[in-house]
């Protein structure tokens, strides 16, 4: 938790809490350069999406427990940034699905991977990334490194704050990805099978209430999601509302 101060009564508490988290991570060496910059671009859609989640993020976040608990092998995808951000969200829903959880940095130094290792094992879960052994087909950056175990072999892969190549790439080897995204425009969100347009920790917390989904109602929950229709949702409403604050209906 971020030492800096800030009082609960602030409007915006929450997302000031999570910039000084994101902070606190970049020095502490588990956040990038870039992250920070990510991170700011992320507030800026949430400020549209009014900082809450949607029905349509809602519907996906449903989706996604639904296909993660009828993998074989499901695995989170961590960077820095999810890392910092919700350490403990993770751990919690990666133990209610039943899901391996793996490092994988766009910026990768092995002192940051080392990091965000021992970060989850100082709250007692183990995870991959530290020792890769197979690679990403169709990237040539470092950020094809990763673990047979894990990524290379999954089924399903929850990639929050993800670039769009890599999305690609592994949707081209045949996996099943879902992503955490607030840019529905991005190259990562219109590539993924399950886009949830939300903030990362409101989207775990979500997942997490929903993870006591029995397989039936699991089946007919993806039966029933199609993801062109959860994006034309999400930007139907940005649109919506950037209209109502340009007519003055500023909450």
């Amino acid at each position: 938790m971020t030492s800096f101060k800030i009082p609960k009564t602030h409007p915006r508490y929450e997302s000031l809490i999570k910039r000084e988290k994101i902070i606190d991570g970049f020095k502490a060496g588990i956040v990038a350069h870039a992250g920070l910059i990510a991170h700011g671009r992320g507030e800026a859609f949430d400020y549209i999406l009014g900082e809450k989640t949607n029905e349509f993020a809602l519907v996906a976040e449903r989706a996604a427990v639904a296909k993660l608990l009828l993998s074989e092998n499901p695995v989170f995808s961590v960077n820095g940034n999810v890392a910092a951000l919700a350490a403990d969200e993770v751990i919690e829903l990666a133990k209610r699905l039943n899901m391996k959880v793996e490092a994988n940095l766009f910026y990768r130094t092995e002192e940051r991977i080392k990091k965000i290792v021992d970060l989850f094992r100082e709250r007692g879960l183990e995870i991959l990334g530290e020792k890769p052994d197979a690679r990403i087909r169709g990237l040539d950056h470092a950020r094809a490194l990763c673990t047979y175990e894990g990524i290379y072999s999954a089924d399903t892969i929850l990639i929050p704050l993800e670039d769009g190549d890599r999305t690609k790439a592994l949707r081209e080897m045949g996996k099943y990805v879902i992503t955490i995204d607030l840019n529905p425009m991005s190259r990562t969100a219109t590539t993924a099978n399950i886009t949830i347009v939300d903030e990362l920790t409101r989207a775990l917390k979500n997942m997490i209430k929903l993870a006591d989904m029995n397989k039936e109602t699991a089946k007919e929950t993806l039966q029933n999601y199609k993801n062109n229709k959860i994006i034309e949702d999400a930007l139907s409403f940005m649109s919506e509302r950037l209209h109502e604050l340009g007519n003055g209906k500023i909450p």
